[in-house]
């Protein structure tokens, strides 16, 4: 079996426990291969690295693992692209609902994960098929339009199928996936959506009128979006990776044509991320 981990700056804690988890794999013939950017972290710990390194989206293997918060589960996701092979996260940043696997779960799911002891979910994601100039014009969470700064709202003219749906007053419009329900939609009022369903959610973000409500689609819509700014410009956020578009341009949408997996250890259920990440079933008034 052959990973390839990938991560990000960490805080020095982060660091020591980013080099324990590696020295966790020698204990399994597992082959290693280093993204480059997590090499120089550990470099910087003089810590020995007998691992073979890479670079970019050129590498081949048998699963990815990722090392930090959902950020970094995204960013991963964006390297392991049409791969399809699949993907571990560990935790250590904040809420984590794609990289759910604790420090404290992470010497257990690596021997799991060593003995095939595990399963992968498939997520669906996005593509913007026309009027993006993004490199990777896919989205595992969301796309985003966007205002820009403090400018004025947005009007958004959003098509299904090609037929008119409805114009958005607001600051802007999000189309999640069902794995992305869970991050900006929910923040701007959409509902959770299990990650197995096929649809997508359409958010408003700060809508002008309180009817406009999000919707929720089916994923094999095709969506197109039409924005004008008083200014002139607008965002478009794929993940959090942005590009400013003039004032009457569109983009289209549909359902991407390839899926991320998700590793999930130990049967995790999405009820089970949902009672401990977002505290369900808590009664706060008894630590009151």
């Amino acid at each position: 079996m052959k990973i390839a981990i990938f991560g990000k700056p960490f805080d020095p804690e982060k660091q020591a426990t980013a080099k324990r988890l590696l020295d966790i794999f020698k204990k399994y013939p597992i082959e290693i291969v280093l993204d480059n950017d997590l090499r120089e972290i550990l470099e910087q710990m003089n810590a020995d690295i007998p691992y073979a390194s890479f670079s970019g989206y050129d590498f081949d293997a048998d699963m990815a693992l990722s090392l930090g918060g959902d950020g970094t589960f995204l960013k991963t996701a964006e390297r392991v692209g049409k791969k399809e092979i699949p993907i571990l996260g560990i935790n250590l940043g904040r809420m984590g609902f794609l990289a759910d696997v604790q420090e404290d779960e992470a010497e257990a799911a690596i021997g799991d994960i060593a003995a095939g002891r595990y399963t992968a979910e498939k997520r669906s994601l996005l593509h913007v098929t026309e009027g993006s100039r993004a490199a990777w014009p896919y989205a595992l969470n969301e796309a985003a339009i966007l205002k820009l700064d403090t400018s004025s709202m947005l009007a958004v003219h959003a098509y299904l199928n090609g037929a008119f749906l409805n114009t958005y007053q607001a600051d802007g419009l999000l189309v999640s996936t069902p794995t992305g329900s869970t991050g900006y939609s929910l923040s701007a009022g959409g509902p959770i959506v299990a990650p197995q369903a096929t649809s997508f959610v359409l958010t408003p973000v700060a809508p002008h009128s309180l009817t406009m409500r999000p919707l929720v689609i089916d994923d094999n819509d095709e969506i197109r979006l039409v924005a004008e700014s008083r200014n002139g410009h607008f965002l478009v956020s794929l993940d959090g990776r942005s590009e400013e578009l003039n004032s009457g341009d569109s983009i289209t949408l549909r359902k991407a044509p390839f899926a991320i997996h998700v590793v999930k250890h130990n049967g995790r259920l999405f009820g089970d991320t949902l009672r401990k990440k977002l505290m369900w079933g808590v009664d706060l008034r008894s630590h009151r």
